[in-house]
């Protein structure tokens, strides 16, 4: 029998030079989901498990370079986009994929590092709904995030919660998976609205502080997983299962004093 084609899967994010988050946490998930990764940076961060100190954006022509070239030579079965920083970089990112409309785009609007930190330029949130939710597939905002979104105050409970995600179609996306991590309580449910459809996805809480670039590479795998052709309901359920054995064995690894980074090659090592 003729083996499967490995999937290519392509991140547009900024860089974190500790490992945990950004290109690098997806460079990581798209290997560990059987995918082969690549990346275009948009922006270089300064930070650490404690947080960061610095963000250069890069100039928004050179990432939609970065885009074309790759599109231009390699056959790109999915697309994560992370971390844009600002408005030039948003719609860029936009123009630069819009000749791409039949590839799955898994859209995680990385605003607020874990440490409290801005990542997204003010003036960008309005690029990123106008210029980027439209050509997502899976939009994935914490709860912070689709607050910031629509303009609201932060989703106290699930009632809420699923208002939100739904909410959140109606801007553009095809679906939304809102994650509930920030809500109290034993689980750490997500509420996946897509075709009409609410979907529930909850978890046991684990308690660790290893959390750092627990969104990028929830996105990341399920970009992962679209490109392999699976249903969105389906790769959110594969995905939640492997990054929460991640973070379950993210005790293994040694890095850093703050939040650490979860262990994307549990299955491996």
């Amino acid at each position: 029998m003729t083996p499967s084609p490995i999937r290519n899967v392509l991140t547009i994010a900024g860089s974190d030079p500790s490992g945990g988050a950004g290109i690098q946490a997806d460079l990581k998930a798209f290997s560990a989901r059987g995918c082969y990764g690549m990346a275009v940076i948009t922006a270089l961060t300064a930070q650490n498990t404690r947080g960061v100190s610095a963000v250069v954006p890069l100039d928004p022509a050179f990432v939609a370079e970065q885009i074309r070239m790759v599109f231009a030579d390699v056959q790109v079965d999915a697309v994560k986009i992370g971390m844009i920083a600002n408005a030039g970089i948003a719609r860029a990112v936009a123009e630069a994929l819009r000749p791409h409309l039949s590839i799955p785009v898994v859209l995680d609007p990385v605003m607020i590092a874990k440490g409290g930190a801005s990542l997204l330029d003010p003036d960008a949130v309005a690029a990123l709904k106008g210029e980027l939710l439209p050509l997502a597939t899976l939009l994935t905002p914490n709860l912070p995030e689709a607050a910031a979104l629509l303009g609201d105050s932060e989703a106290p409970d699930r009632h809420i919660m699923e208002s939100q995600a739904v909410r959140l179609t109606a801007l553009g996306a095809k679906g939304v998976l809102v994650k509930g991590g920030h809500l109290g309580g034993g689980e750490s449910p997500d509420v996946l609205v897509m075709n009409g459809k609410v979907s529930w996805f909850a978890a046991a809480r684990i308690e660790t502080r290893n959390t750092h670039g627990t969104g990028c590479s929830l996105s990341s795998a399920l970009a992962a997983e679209l490109a392999k052709g699976k249903g969105e309901e389906e790769a959110v359920g594969i995905a939640k299962m492997w990054l929460a054995e991640a973070v379950r064995t993210s005790d293994r690894l040694t890095v850093g004093s703050g939040h650490g980074p979860v262990h994307h090659f549990h299955a491996l090592w």
